[in-house]
């Protein structure tokens, strides 16, 4: 494993997250686990990102034990932990307070696929939990919010390669996928179609769901086996 790879790829992650309009100040963290060896690498908690260098980040085993690093990792980094143990076939983690899609959070509602935009990245609704219940609180906090993402998809039946993307009730969003710069990609687009849902529930509350056929269509000409977006 290259240690300083691994860090250098997360760090500009994190650093795409400003680029992208999706965190100020500390807000939100992006890690990456190297598969072969269990090793998750993880921005550090409270540092600024005008601060913040790739010998920062800070690795760790799926214990949550510090290999590599000087300072403490993200206050959420249990909940990453609880993704990457409970989502086998990922390899980043993403959570941010990106504006319209925290929004939706807060109201505890999911962002519901209403159109062909949503329907490209997301194989139907981007789920919210139900509020974390007070014994989870208490009962290390941060495991429990990735315990509460995990059990929210098995209970709903949601695959999560097809729905990368979960946001927590009164929290916020995270979202996941194949390396850090897919996950943030899945952030960059989930706020977007947060914000295009929020408006056309302003403009139309009653709108529906896209139609079955419209979201396979949609979903699968990208992602499906006989995909044919793009150049191959």
């Amino acid at each position: 494993m290259d240690k300083n790879k691994l860090k250098q790829a997360v760090y500009e992650a994190n650093m795409e997250l400003v680029n992208k309009g999706l965190v100020i100040y500390t807000f939100g963290n992006v890690s990456q686990i190297d598969r072969e060896h269990n090793i998750v690498a993880i921005k550090p908690s409270g540092v600024d990102y005008d601060k913040l260098k790739p010998n920062d980040i800070v690795l760790l085993d799926l214990d949550g034990n510090i290999i590599d690093g000087n300072l403490r990792p993200s206050s959420d980094t249990k909940t990453h932990l609880v993704l990457y143990r409970e989502f086998v076939q990922i390899r980043a983690v993403v959570h941010t307070h990106s504006r319209y899609a925290t929004a939706f959070a807060q109201a505890g509602l999911s962002v519901k696929c209403l159109g062909t935009t949503h329907a490209d990245y997301f194989y139907g609704d981007v789920p919210c939990t139900g509020v974390i219940k007070d014994e989870m609180i208490s009962d290390d906090y941060e495991k429990q919010t990735g315990n509460l993402i995990a059990d929210t998809f098995k209970n709903r039946n949601i695959d999560y390669n097809v729905v990368k993307a979960c946001l927590v009730a009164c929290h916020g969003p995270f979202s996941w996928g194949a390396d850090a710069k897919e996950a943030v990609f899945i952030s960059t687009v989930l706020e977007e179609v947060a914000k295009a849902n929020c408006l056309t529930q302003l403009l139309n509350p009653s709108a529906l769901s896209i139609k079955k056929t419209l979201l396979d269509k949609h979903y699968l000409r990208k992602h499906g086996s006989c995909a044919y977006y793009g150049q191959g």
